[in-house]
């Protein structure tokens, strides 16, 4: 009986230590949406190591918090009120709620991107208004007035393009620069963030234009390569952007969004970069469809393959953490869907999904 003991102590240490390795560890994130049908504002969810939803509820009351971000100390989250007087909204996080700290003007009609800094400067794209606002936000989340506004000019070739329409507004990862994406005068904008003032400067070589009718909509970062990738939304391709050495930028390659034998309308909304930099991936609005490209060493894309979203109007994605995963928003189908990513090849495999109330954007805790 005395090596019985010892032996069931193993047993249950054993039995104990294998069940904390067979604990799921979820990933919470929140989900923007557009509040003109049954949504209340800013909704909570988890996914799990499986890829499974759970559903915590509405965190936030909030008209039109179609985009959102998070601070540098994971503290504080900003939402834009795509609204005709633009405003963004700061909440502080508290487990599973967010409390409302306070609200500026976004510095013009319809935000539909904020973007913040380490330093907590705060750029708010604004569609309508055809403008980048810069605001700034305090160590406890406290939104500054409006700082400055730079206002953008010009027009396009297609009806979509009468005018200037920012679409989103970045903060460079490795330089104090700031490039903004006008779908209506068809062009990246480069300015510098200017701390002394609280101004956005432009720069010499202040535009790049890009194909004609391109409509650029968003981009991402290369995180290993100076390689910037531009989707553009209108004519649903993905640009390549290099910068020269007398810091200008050119754009060197692009590549369609779409099947060849595809020929139904689209339109494309947002892309992400895996975190290895190996892969691209571009949702299709039309297509409804997840375009999936490799990234060479040369920084050219290779399309590897289109993965259906379950839903329809895929306007915004995001990828786990972990980048295990790729969660999909499904604007007009009402729709979370969940897709196992391959960090190989890169592919897709569908896992789960949730209903969600017309949701427009996902944002990782």
């Amino acid at each position: 009986m005395k090596f019985l003991i010892p032996f069931f102590c193993f047993l249950s240490f054993w039995s104990c230590t294998s069940v904390e390795k067979t604990i799921k560890k979820s990933h919470s994130f929140y989900v923007g949406t557009y509040t003109n049908a049954d949504s209340k504002g800013i909704y909570k969810y988890t996914i799990n190591e499986q890829g499974h939803f759970q559903k915590i509820g509405l965190v936030a009351a909030s008209k039109n918090p179609s985009f959102l971000t998070i601070s540098n100390d994971k503290k504080t989250l900003l939402a834009v009120n795509e609204e005709l007087e633009g405003s963004v909204e700061s909440f502080s996080i508290k487990k599973d709620s967010l409390v409302f700290i306070n609200r500026s003007s976004s510095g013009g009609a319809h935000p539909c991107y904020v973007s913040i800094n380490k330093d907590g400067y705060v750029l708010t794209a604004n569609y309508t208004g055809g403008n980048v606002g810069l605001l700034k936000i305090s160590p406890k989340g406290m939104l500054s007035k409006l700082l400055d506004v730079q206002q953008h000019y010009g027009s396009g070739t297609t009806e979509r393009q009468e005018a200037p329409h920012a679409h989103s507004a970045c903060f460079s990862p490795t330089e104090n620069e700031v490039i903004s994406v006008d779908l209506g005068t068809n062009q990246l904008w480069f300015s510098s963030l200017d701390t002394t003032k609280n101004e956005l400067v432009l720069a010499t070589d202040s535009t790049l234009s890009m194909k004609t009718g391109a409509g650029p909509r968003h981009l991402a970062f290369h995180p290993i390569h100076p390689w910037i990738y531009v989707v553009n939304e209108l004519d649903c391709s993905v640009s390549l952007v290099n910068k020269n050495d007398k810091n200008s930028y050119s754009s060197s390659f692009s590549i369609s969004t779409l099947p060849s034998d595809f020929t139904q309308p689209n339109t494309c909304a947002d892309i992400k970069i895996s975190n290895d930099g190996k892969f691209l991936y571009v949702s299709n609005r039309g297509h409804n469809s997840i375009a999936i490209f490799k990234i060479k060493d040369n920084g050219i894309l290779e399309a590897i393959g289109y993965e259906s979203t379950r839903g329809e109007v895929p306007r915004n994605f995001t990828l786990s953490p972990d980048n295990n995963f790729i969660i999909v928003a499904n604007q007009s189908t009402n729709n979370l869907v969940s897709f196992q990513r391959d960090s190989l090849t890169g592919t897709l495999n569908y896992i789960n999904q949730t209903e969600a109330p017309t949701p427009v954007c996902i944002l990782f805790e």
